[in-house]
């Protein structure tokens, strides 16, 4: 995507037009998940973040009542320019909206977090398929037993997106992905879902279910998502996040995040 499309793109986010989820949107540009909260639980989850950099690998961070990401978008927008946002009350998701410029406040600080649709074209360029692209649908993601390292208020269970890979594919997974720690990296997990506290693939917490197909292997990456399922345990008065799946879209190029 140039840079007038992304700049078109945002403008119809802006205006209501575009609510979708993001996989497969802007091929080459970073993805990336967001956290919004008031200035004295920012620090608190600067902490999580810093100790639990694969769910929460952090892009950027604004300054309190900023809503512009500056390192990573500095004519974007946070309270308007993503697709989809998930309000949090004490925990408890309340709603989903388009635009949060109603809920902003001066304290507020957002976060901007690495998100594994950044991989994805890399995966799809060494020739490893990524199921939910093809099916037009989002990713699926699952509260796992792996549990974060608590900071302050913020304590709980990592929430992990799940690929099938070809067997055959599969180390050439872990090697792609590996070269991109600021949207997850490496897997956290390959094979039996059981092992990490998943039940059902068919039943993720949050986007869609996929097949698994003959041949095929589960691989588990570390997700963004996992903030929301924290809130469950911090419980903030008051947590604007992404809805799973509607990401922010950035001005940086994937290649800007990897290693090698």
């Amino acid at each position: 995507m140039r840079d007038l499309e992304l700049e078109e793109y945002r403008l119809r986010v802006r205006e209501g037009l575009e609510t979708g989820v993001t996989a497969g949107v802007a091929p080459g540009r970073v993805q990336a998940n967001l956290v919004i909260l008031k200035g004295d639980l920012a620090f608190d989850f600067l902490r999580f973040c810093q100790r639990n950099p694969k769910p929460c690998p952090v892009l950027d961070v604004t300054d309190p009542g900023d809503p512009v990401p500056r390192l990573v978008a500095p004519e974007a927008d946070l309270r308007t320019d993503l697709p989809r946002y998930r309000i949090y009350e004490r925990g408890e998701l309340v709603d989903e909206v388009t635009d949060v410029r109603h809920l902003w406040t001066k304290d507020m600080v957002a976060f901007l977090l690495g998100c594994s649709f950044t991989f994805e074209r890399a995966l799809l360029e060494a020739g490893i398929p990524v199921r939910h692209q093809e099916c037009g649908c989002n990713v699926p993601m699952y509260r796992s037993n792996i549990q974060c390292v608590p900071a302050g208020a913020f304590r709980g269970p990592m929430v992990v997106s799940m690929r099938p890979i070809p067997a055959s594919q599969v180390a050439r997974a872990v090697q792609v992905t590996s070269r991109f720690p600021a949207a997850h990296g490496a897997p956290v997990h390959v094979g039996d879902p059981v092992a990490i506290g998943i039940e059902d693939l068919a039943r993720p917490e949050y986007g869609d279910a996929v097949e698994v197909r003959e041949g095929e292997v589960p691989v588990f990456w570390a997700c963004g998502v996992t903030p929301q399922a924290v809130a469950a345990s911090a419980r903030p008065p008051l947590m604007i996040t992404h809805s799973p799946g509607h990401m922010f879209i950035t001005d940086l190029r994937d290649s800007d995040l990897a290693l090698f």
